[in-house]
């Protein structure tokens, strides 16, 4: 169980980052996009990459890797998106401007670039990791599901208050905050 809790941390993690180094190629204005309040992670990619995991073989070539991570990638990112829309009220995401796309939630450029990027993390990033998460103590793993689960707190709170991603920055989150008792103090 800790070892897909691992995989699941780790490609979060890289998603931020992914997202990051995209929004800066693109000059978005939104570059400190993330889907936590405090931890830079964004789970679709995590619970994507989980998926891609336990339904890749073991042997295969390339190109049918590609093809089932796209769509189990794509299957994810519109369920993902589909929960943040009802439960949280927020899109974190809009496809809407790119050919193809359904309701924003998914489009095929992306289904591409997802199958393309999930086939080379089985490939070659997750020999490695699987190195790595065999050496992360049981402690560290615990502390990091502690730290996740509170953040996630956190995080549904804010968002299902506010409905508004910009706060996932703490400082926007922050100053937020003080406003609002700021003007119930007021009152």
């Amino acid at each position: 169980m800790s070892r897909w809790f691992l995989m699941f941390f780790f490609y979060s993690l890289a998603g931020c980052g992914l997202e990051k180094l995209y929004a800066r190629a693109i000059r978005s204005p939104r570059r400190t996009r993330k889907c936590f309040l405090l931890l830079p992670l964004c789970p679709v990619y995590g619970l994507a990459m989980v998926c891609v995991l336990a339904l890749a073989p073991a042997e295969g070539g390339l190109v049918p890797l590609a093809v089932l991570g796209g769509a189990v990638c794509t299957g994810v990112e519109y369920a993902v998106h589909l929960f943040y829309e009802r439960a949280l009220g927020v899109r974190f995401w809009d496809y809407s401007q790119l050919p193809g796309h359904i309701r924003g939630r998914i489009c095929p450029r992306f289904a591409v670039i997802w199958g393309v990027l999930s086939a080379a993390a089985v490939r070659l990033v997750q020999p490695a990791l699987e190195v790595l998460a065999a050496l992360v103590p049981p402690w560290l793993t615990f502390l990091l599901w502690v730290v996740l689960a509170a953040d996630s707190v956190f995080t549904w709170a804010l968002l299902a208050r506010r409905h508004d991603t910009n706060l996932l920055a703490l400082r926007a989150a922050l100053g937020q905050t003080r406003a609002s008792s700021q003007s119930s103090t007021s009152l």
